[in-house]
């Protein structure tokens, strides 16, 4: 009676019998703790390995701006980290910034927007940032306390023109942390004071300013680059440098994030908002990690004209500084992508950094809108973290993208392919509506990589330049879902 003997063998257990083995997962939860994980915001200082190489370790910086960061504990649990950070200029800028689209909007937004509002965009010096604690939801205790961090930097700025300056407020005030918690406002408007003492244009400084801004991030996103502009050709250089927070809460109408450019570039008040609204269109608004849009995103420029050289006022064809705004332009959204994909490389519990095209639309419009669709699927997001092939998640997401013109989207013309990071062929999983016969084993290794890209090619003609019209593209960037990104988020106030 061998298979009775089995029975029992397999559901008697006695007390003395050994453990099960521990599966993979089981033993690296043992070797790594739940409180020093890896793709949680690290111990200061402490940067994952294969994050390292998104840290700079120089930068060129834009003449007259100063940055600093230093510790005040915001959140009581940090002891270490920085989390108050001040960017400012020695001399006054005309400033632009993007605001989140959430009707619930925190306390500093709320003041930065009536900051620029008030001045009409000129006589900005700087930018206050804490992390820790949102403001958000805070009421009118909460915008007081935006006011007064406001207050306090505008005080430790030496400038005689303020004693008769109708508008006093010269400074943007933003916050990122926790929603619905006030700010211990005594300890942040004691540090100020530090904060300006402290404010220096040496890159160890810019750095401690990125690392200040952050909350869930695991790294410091730090970009700076020097570029020319038409009228003064290589005789005059100019530099961009900027920063920007989130890993997490990220998604379009501003993705929680928050972004600070500056430059000493010559650039008006009137030019400044279409030129950051363009950069920002292609960039913080062309990313989503989770779909969520934060009570605090703001994307703020800052110009100081530092360099010198013809001022840029205008985008109109026939001005004299029409050729500098183009340049500027195309330079600001390059600069703006590169730092919304790190934003994207750092999303919480993220595995991989994913380029969504889609080409073949009738308007610029329509693709973005099937690309954001795509982003932020979480079946899509899902099956790629599970290296699965799952191409019908892909079409699945096109189809259901709404507020669509009728004839956007052609089934019988449509096509899906995986772009390997590396240059190798793209892997066709769907052409012109039919589905192909693809390696699975190829497609694994595809989606072994860090870097890929989906393809979508609406109308597969147009997009190929076989046809005439219809051929308007559009890409976003996104990550996948982990078991990471619940666990992050299931104790986030903790």
């Amino acid at each position: 009676m061998p298979s009775i003997v089995c029975r029992r063998a397999f559901t008697f257990q006695p007390t003395t019998s050994l453990p099960r083995p521990l599966s993979s997962r089981q033993q690296q939860r043992i070797v790594q703790p739940m409180t020093a994980r890896d793709y949680s915001a690290p111990v200061f200082g402490s940067i994952p390995a294969s994050k390292q190489k998104y840290v700079p370790k120089s930068g060129t910086y834009p003449k007259g701006f100063m940055a600093s960061g230093i510790h005040v504990g915001v959140k009581p649990s940090n002891t270490r980290k920085p989390d108050l950070a001040l960017i400012m200029s020695d001399t006054p800028c005309s400033a632009a910034a993007v605001f989140t689209q959430n009707r619930y909007q925190a306390a500093p937004v709320l003041v930065s927007k009536a900051t620029l509002q008030g001045r009409g965009g000129e006589g900005i010096r700087g930018v206050v940032v804490n992390s820790g604690c949102a403001n958000a939801v805070t009421g009118k205790g909460g915008l007081e306390d935006a006011e007064a961090m406001r207050l306090a930097v505008d005080r430790c700025i030496d400038d005689s023109s303020s004693a008769s300056d109708p508008n006093p407020g010269k400074t943007l005030v933003m916050s990122t942390g926790v929603i619905g918690q006030r700010l211990p406002i005594q300890k942040i408007l004691s540090k100020i004071p530090l904060a300006h003492s402290a404010l220096s244009p040496a890159h160890t400084s810019w750095l401690a300013a990125a690392t200040a801004i952050c909350t869930t991030d695991t790294f410091p996103k730090l970009l700076s680059q020097p570029f020319h502009l038409p009228s003064s050709g290589a005789t005059r250089t100019y530099h961009l440098a900027g920063m920007t927070k989130g890993a997490g809460m990220i998604h379009p109408n501003m993705a929680t994030l928050l972004g600070i450019l500056c430059t000493d570039a010559p650039i008006a008040a009137p030019a400044l908002a279409p030129l950051l609204t363009h950069a920002v269109a292609r960039s913080f608004n062309s990313i989503s990690v989770d779909g969520d849009t934060s009570t605090n995103d703001t994307v703020a420029l800052l110009c100081n004209g530092r360099a010198g050289g013809s001022p840029i006022t205008t985008s109109a064809p026939n001005s004299g500084d029409s050729a500098d705004y183009a340049a500027f332009q195309s330079i600001l959204t390059s600069f703006c992508t590169s730092l919304a994909q790190l934003v994207v490389r750092d999303g919480e519990g993220a595995t991989k950094f994913v380029t969504v095209r889609v080409s073949g639309a009738p308007s610029e419009g329509a693709a973005h809108a099937v690309a954001s669709s795509i982003a932020r699927s979480p079946l899509v997001k899902t099956a790629l973290y599970g290296k699965d092939a799952n191409w019908g998640r892909i079409l699945c997401a096109v189809g259901y993208t709404p507020n669509l013109p009728g004839d956007t989207l052609m089934p019988e013309q449509t096509s899906v392919s995986f772009v390997p990071a590396d240059g190798s062929a793209e892997l066709k999983l769907l052409v012109n509506g039919e589905p192909v016969g693809f390696d699975e084993g190829r497609a694994r290794e595809v989606l072994e990589g860090e870097d890929l890209e989906i393809w979508v090619r609406l109308r597969d003609g147009v997009a190929q330049g076989q046809g005439s019209g219809e051929g308007h593209e559009a890409r976003y960037y996104t990550c996948d879902f982990s078991h990471e990104y619940v666990t992050i988020n299931g104790d986030y106030r903790t």
